[in-house]
């Protein structure tokens, strides 16, 4: 493609990266998950049907157009930088390796934090037909599902990096572990298998992570479960779902504490 301008072929690029990061993961965790280890997980899988091959297609497709607005979004971002608009991927530079990590924790945390309360806010009926109906049409999610969104949630889901870089000194390659981890836990989040694992009681034993029958839920009954990484924010703000202990304890098939039982009532 020699006669496309310059900017074009870095958006193609960037919309190259983006689309196998996707692919990847998306394709990865269903093949993983719903074929090759399907008979070993049995066990763990949060619901007895099985998505439409028709769902999956139309979440495939609009995956890669939410890809398309990141990748716009993400052009920009590094031609700012490059005019020297954006002064924080130098200054964490100088700051050393020890800001690299800490700014690779705080990103998730920060991001986490953006995710819940963006999401509250598109779950507003006023906001929810033009924003994130696209993605609670898969009620039974599946991997591909990760990215499914309307035009106006990609975008919000888009604006948080560039939003970030802005207020908080972060080098590009926090931003590439950032994005990676995001798409791992975004994949697994929406695979229908409960993956994490669970105490003789049948709570989590990391409770303060979402599990995918956190976010199951969400999809399930919404109103309920918007956090994304940590349950922190549904915990404090009293949204995260009185049964999903409960929930938790049937997807991995442990009996649920007596105190989990007594919560949910």
């Amino acid at each position: 493609m020699p006669d496309l301008p310059p900017i074009a072929l870095e958006w193609l690029s960037s919309m190259q990266v983006d689309v196998t990061r996707y692919v990847v993961f998306a394709v990865g965790v269903w093949l993983l998950l719903w074929i090759v280890l399907a008979p070993v997980l049995k066990g763990r899988k949060i619901r007895e049907d099985v998505p439409a091959a028709r769902q999956l297609l139309l979440e495939f497709f609009f995956s890669i157009r939410s890809i398309a607005v990141f990748s716009t979004v993400g052009l920009l971002t590094f031609l700012a930088d490059r005019a020297g608009l954006m002064s924080g991927p130098a200054i964490a530079r100088s700051w050393g390796p020890a800001w690299f990590w800490a700014s690779l924790v705080l990103i998730i945390i920060g991001h986490d934090a953006w995710f819940y309360w963006t999401h509250r806010l598109i779950h507003d009926p006023r906001l929810f037909r033009t924003f994130h109906r696209r993605h609670h049409k898969s009620h039974n999610p599946s991997p591909f599902t990760a990215y499914s969104f309307d035009w106006g949630e990609a975008a919000i889901n888009a604006l948080f990096v560039p939003l970030w870089l802005m207020i908080v000194p972060t080098q590009w390659g926090v931003v590439g572990l950032f994005m990676l981890h995001q798409i791992v836990r975004n994949t697994l989040g929406h695979s229908g298998y409960e993956l994490f694992p669970a105490r003789a009681d049948g709570r989590p034993v990391l409770p303060f992570l979402t599990t995918v029958t956190h976010h199951d839920l969400h999809h399930a009954q919404a109103g309920w479960n918007y956090g994304l990484y940590f349950t922190f924010w549904d915990r404090v703000m009293g949204t995260e779902h009185p049964e999903y202990l409960q929930k938790f304890a049937q997807a991995v098939r442990k009996p649920a504490a007596a105190s989990t039982l007594v919560a949910a009532e």
